[in-house]
């Protein structure tokens, strides 16, 4: 039996593992990626994951994100890392491409009954244009919230009444999941129309509403640099500092004690196991007979 310490060691090894075949793939195929969110303040805090942290997260300018997930799928050891992303025949509650580690298992609360791959997780969101114009820009968050809504097709949660209501009333006037298809395609477009215009600003939009519509200077993201991070480097945008104060603030000062825990709710982790061995035990439990 392991330690809960040496189980989460054991996740950030793993983790760091795929982002490492992530890194390697999108410098081959000439794809900007950088670590954003924890990864990143792990990087310049840390040199290295926080300690109480799970997991990894990439951002991607739209056009390395949307030519990732064509290259990924005709390149990538998939057995091994497949690829995740919402499309027509796939819906896994998340609006957002994420890869998988198949010999691991990290079974996510709101994903326990879905027959997808329940690995450990690499997330990676996509960022866009920004309008200029501050009410253009309220446009473009009303159509990324629709999106979600709809892409998801789950009702947002924790995030205050008024936001649940609006999912609530989105999802039950719209029928049927190719409906419902249509309208997050229609809204995609529309939030991301303002790709390739020079703006001056670049924006979250496939996330959650805490973090939704965050404007970030494009020069920021113009580039990545690379920082230590455990045995490796790993790409941070150039302008780091600034994105990190826009999204945390004080990002160099760690939380108090009692903030210093994974903020992600799972049914079962185990990053010596894959996740096939738990069907029907800890995920896909309502087809098990007896």
């Amino acid at each position: 039996m392991f330690s809960k310490d040496e189980k989460l060691r054991k996740v950030q090894e793993k983790t760091l593992e795929m982002a490492k075949e992530i890194i390697s793939f999108c410098r081959e195929n000439n794809i900007l990626c950088y670590f954003c969110g924890g990864g990143a303040i792990g990087a310049i805090r840390e040199k290295g994951f926080i300690p109480w942290d799970d997991d990894l997260d990439f951002f991607m300018p739209r056009d390395d994100y949307e030519r990732f997930a064509i290259l990924w799928q005709e390149k990538a050891d998939l057995n091994r890392y497949p690829l995740q992303k919402p499309s027509r025949e796939y819906n896994d509650h998340n609006s957002f491409t994420t890869i998988r580690d198949t010999q691991t298992t990290f079974i996510k609360t709101y994903q326990q009954n879905m027959d997808i791959v329940h690995g450990i997780t690499i997330d990676i969101f996509p960022i866009d244009a920004a309008p200029d114009e501050a009410w253009k820009r309220k446009f473009q968050k009303f159509w990324a919230l629709v999106y979600a809504v709809y892409c998801t097709q789950v009702v947002p949660e924790n995030h205050g009444g008024l936001v649940r209501l609006a999912g609530k009333i989105l999802l039950g006037i719209i029928p049927g999941s190719g409906l419902k298809y249509r309208v997050w395609r229609f809204a995609e477009r529309k939030m991301t129309k303002y790709n390739g215009q020079n703006t001056e600003y670049i924006t979250e939009l496939c996330v959650g509403p805490k973090y939704m519509g965050n404007l970030y200077k494009r020069t920021d993201f113009s580039s990545a640099v690379y920082k230590p991070f455990e045995d490796t480097t790993v790409p941070l945008p150039v302008g780091y500092d600034a994105y990190l104060k826009k999204a945390f603030g004080d990002y160099l000062t760690p939380p108090p004690k009692e903030l210093q825990k994974t903020i992600h709710d799972a049914v079962l982790i185990d990053p010596y196991t894959p996740y096939e061995e738990y069907r029907g035990e800890y995920f896909l439990t309502q087809n098990r007979i007896g």
